[in-house]
């Protein structure tokens, strides 16, 4: 597994896009975007859901919680039956998010990847979006990375996601 950790705009997507194109095998990609929408509606704006603040703040609860400790442990059952898996999440709780991967992922070889992006950049890049929550961007660059260690990280403030996406490559295969 690959395991990418960025905040909000930062070129997690794209560079996993770019990654299933450089790599010699199939991997599978997942989102903690794609659980976020595959969230009921009901659970979205309450307290035991998740809620997006005005400043891009974001919470989340114990239903959250308990569907994303389901939504993980399925991405790694596909894992230990053998499929290649490249996930692409958003550490809200730093140290912690990290340890509930490295508990599900026991045994499993795992690629940790952080994925920096300046602040400023990442802000704009949410602005051209149009479907975030102002403020998330900036809020997230360097919440999500701390207490959390890595393998490997890259930046993508000046850097493409397919440049960065070779630079993990070349980390898999050794």
């Amino acid at each position: 597994m690959i395991i990418l950790n960025g905040g909000s705009s930062s070129g997690k997507t794209g560079m996993v896009r770019c990654l299933q194109a450089v790599l010699p095998e199939p991997w599978l990609a997942f989102g903690v975007d794609d659980f976020v929408d595959a969230l009921p509606a009901k659970l979205e704006g309450t307290p035991g859901g998740i809620e997006f603040d005005a400043d891009g703040a974001v919470r989340v609860g114990p239903e959250f919680r308990a569907l994303e400790a389901a939504w993980t442990e399925g991405i790694v059952a596909m894992a230990r039956a053998g499929a290649r898996i490249v996930v692409d999440d958003v550490f809200l709780g730093g140290a912690a998010s990290q340890d509930r991967w490295r508990a599900a992922t026991a045994g499993l070889d795992v690629l940790w990847v952080g994925v920096r992006c300046a602040p400023e950049v990442a802000a704009a890049r949410e602005i051209a979006r149009g479907d975030r929550t102002g403020g998330m961007a900036a809020q997230q660059a360097e919440l999500v990375h701390q207490g959390v260690t890595y393998d490997l990280e890259v930046d993508t403030t000046r850097t493409e996601s397919l440049d960065c996406a070779r630079t993990i490559a070349a980390h898999v295969r050794r």
